[in-house]
C-alpha cells in the first residue's frame, strides 16, 4: 500500500534506524496518597508531527504494526529501570494485538508483572473473543489491561474484555469543574469500573479545578500537565504537585475512606497444601485474588467464597457497604478485598465494621 501523506512522515527510515524514534514517561499520580502509581510510556519522534500523524501514516502504509512493536520495544526496555511500587503503561492498538511483530515485543520480557497494556482505540470490526483471548494470555503472564473509555465500541471491548484499568476520556476530563453533566458522567463511569473491580484514570488533568473534582469524587488515578510533563526518565514528582494534591485530598479522605478499617489476611498460592486457619485470600499465578477462606462464625468451620469484591484504599465507606450489599444473596455478607493499584492485596473490609463506620456521625 502507498501512502498518501507527506514524505516527511514516512515511517519506514524510522523502522530503518530505530534511534530516531525515542519514548518519554509521564508520571500517572495516586491521589489518595500523593504518589506517582506508574507511568505512561508515550513515543516521540522526529519534527513537528503528533505521534498520532506518524502512527497513523504508517497505518496508512501498511506498517502500523512495526511501527507499533518499536515503540513496545523501547519502552519495554526500560522496565528494569521502573522504580519499586510503580507500573508502566504501554500502548497497543487492539487490532494490532495479534499480529507477529506485536506480540513478539509483548513476549520480550521475562515477565510483564507491573506492566499496563493499554488499548487505545476502539474498532467496531474488532473480533472481540480474539481480544479477549489475547488480553487473557497477556493477564497470565502478569500484565494488567486497561481501556480507554471511549464510545460505543468502547463499551463493547469494556464488557468483552473486563480491564484492570479504565480511563476517563479527555472529553469528560476537559472543564469537569464547570460542567456537572460531565461529572455526573465521570460518576457513571466510575461507578461501572467499581462494579467490575476496575481503577478509574483521569487522562489529562491541567488545572486545579478539575484535581479538585476528581479527588471529591474519590477518583484514584490522575494524569495530565499539571501533575507531571512527559520527560525521558522516570522523574518523581515535584515537591509543589506533591502538595497540591495532598491539599485537594485531604478532604476526600477525611470524609471517610475504608483505608482505617482494614484488617490484615494472609495469602496464599493456589495448590498451597498448607492451608493453616481461616480467613486467608488464595491467589492464581498472576497473584491475583481469586478466592476467599472465611471461618463460619457459627461453627468455625472453613468455607470458600469467591473475591466478589474488590475496592481501593480511597473508597468511601458508604458507597463501599451499598455495593458489597447490593452483591447476590450468597455472597451478600461476605468480607470486601481492598488491593492497590497493581492489584497487591492490602487487608480485608468485614461488613460489620463498614456498617458501624457508616452508621457512625
Amino acid at each position: 500500500m502507498t501512502s498518501t501523506l507527506p514524505a516527511r512522515w514516512d515511517c519506514r527510515p524510522l523502522l530503518a534506524d530505530e534511534d530516531d524514534l525515542t519514548v518519554v514517561f509521564q508520571p500517572i499520580v495516586d491521589l489518595a496518597s500523593a504518589t506517582v502509581a506508574g507511568y505512561e510510556a508515550l513515543a516521540r519522534f522526529p519534527g513537528t508531527a503528533s505521534p498520532e500523524v506518524w502512527f497513523a501514516a504508517a497505518h496508512e502504509a501498511g506498517l502500523g504494526a512495526e511501527l507499533e512493536a518499536l515503540a513496545l520495544r523501547k519502552a519495554l526496555a526500560a522496565l528494569p529501570d521502573l522504580p519499586p511500587g510503580t507500573f508502566l503503561t504501554v500502548n497497543v492498538s487492539p487490532h494490532l494485538l495479534g499480529t507477529a511483530p506485536v506480540a513478539a515485543a509483548l513476549a520480550g520480557p521475562a515477565t510483564l508483572r507491573r506492566v499496563v497494556v493499554e488499548l487505545t482505540e476502539h474498532l467496531p470490526t474488532l473480533d472481540l473473543p480474539a481480544l479477549r483471548e489475547q488480553t487473557a494470555a497477556l493477564r497470565g503472564r502478569g500484565a494488567l489491561i486497561a481501556i480507554d473509555d471511549t464510545g460505543s465500541a468502547g463499551l463493547q471491548q469494556l464488557a468483552e474484555v473486563r480491564p484492570q484499568l479504565v480511563k476517563l476520556d479527555r472529553a469528560l476530563v476537559t472543564g469537569v469543574d464547570s460542567d456537572p453533566v460531565r461529572t455526573a458522567l465521570v460518576e457513571l463511569v466510575g461507578t461501572f469500573a467499581g462494579r467490575i473491580d476496575a481503577w478509574l484514570l483521569a487522562e489529562g488533568v491541567e488545572t486545579p479545578g478539575e484535581l479538585a473534582v476528581f479527588a471529591r469524587l474519590g477518583v484514584p488515578l490522575a494524569q495530565g500537565w499539571l501533575l507531571g510533563r512527559p520527560t525521558p526518565h522516570f522523574a518523581p514528582l515535584a515537591p509543589e504537585v506533591v502538595a497540591l494534591v495532598r491539599k485537594q485530598t485531604a478532604r476526600a479522605q477525611l470524609a471517610g475512606c475504608v483505608t482505617g478499617l482494614l484488617r490484615p489476611i494472609r495469602q496464599r498460592e493456589a495448590g498451597d497444601t498448607d492451608d493453616g486457619p481461616a480467613p486467608y485470600v488464595v491467589l492464581d499465578r498472576a497473584e491475583a485474588p481469586v478466592e476467599l477462606v472465611l471461618a463460619d462464625p457459627r461453627t468455625g468451620a472453613a468455607y470458600r467464597a469467591p473475591v466478589s469484591l474488590q475496592v481501593p484504599p480511597s473508597a468511601g465507606i458508604t458507597d463501599t457497604l451499598q455495593r458489597a450489599l447490593a452483591r447476590p444473596p450468597v455472597h451478600r455478607f461476605d468480607p470486601v478485598l481492598c488491593t492497590d493499584r497493581t492489584g497487591a492485596v492490602l487487608g480485608l473490609l468485614r461488613i460489620d465494621d463498614l456498617a458501624a463506620a457508616a452508621a457512625t456521625p
